[in-house]
C-alpha cells in the first residue's frame, strides 16, 4: 500500500498533497495557503467513454462546503486520476490565502494540475504493466 507526500511551489504559493492507496482505491488530501482546511471533496469512478469505449474517462460527485470554492479543482483532480489510473479516486482539497488576485487563482489551478501530474507519474509505469495483463474494466467485490 503506497502512500506519499507531494507539494509544489511557485513564489509565495505552496501547496501540498498527501496520497493514500486504500486497497485499488486512491485518497489524496490537498491543500495550501494561510488556513488549511477541506473545501470540498471529489469522488470520480472510472468508466467506458460515452463517446469512444475504447477511452476512458470518469464519472464524478462533488460536495463544496458552503463558502468554498475548489469543487472544480477536486473534480478536475478526481476525474483524471480516476480515467487515467482506472481506480476509484476520492480527492479532498482546502486551499486558502488572502486578497489574491484572478492571476494568482490561474497560478494555483496549474499548480494543483502538475502536483495532480505527480500523483499521476508515482503510479503509471505499475498500471501500464498491470493494464497489458487485462486491458477490460477492472473487477471488484464488494461487500
Amino acid at each position: 500500500m503506497k502512500r506519499f507526500l507531494v507539494e509544489i511551489s511557485k513564489g509565495r504559493f505552496r501547496i501540498q498533497g498527501f496520497v493514500q492507496e486504500v486497497g485499488q482505491d486512491l485518497l489524496i488530501s490537498i491543500w495550501g495557503g494561510t488556513q488549511s482546511h477541506i473545501g470540498a471533496v471529489g469522488i470520480a469512478i472510472p468508466r467506458p467513454s460515452l463517446k469512444n469505449p475504447k477511452k476512458w474517462s470518469a464519472t464524478s460527485s462533488n460536495f463544496t462546503f458552503i463558502g468554498h470554492k475548489e469543487d472544480a479543482l477536486v473534480k478536475k483532480i478526481s476525474e483524471k486520476l480516476a480515467a487515467q489510473l482506472r481506480r476509484n479516486v476520492v480527492v479532498t482539497a482546502g486551499i486558502h490565502w488572502d486578497r489574491i488576485t484572478s492571476n494568482e487563482i490561474k497560478t494555483i489551478q496549474n499548480l494543483t494540475q502538475k502536483l495532480s501530474d505527480q500523483i499521476l507519474k508515482k503510479f503509471v509505469p505499475t498500471q501500464r504493466r498491470k493494464r497489458r495483463r487485462n486491458e477490460s474494466f477492472p473487477k471488484r467485490e464488494h461487500l
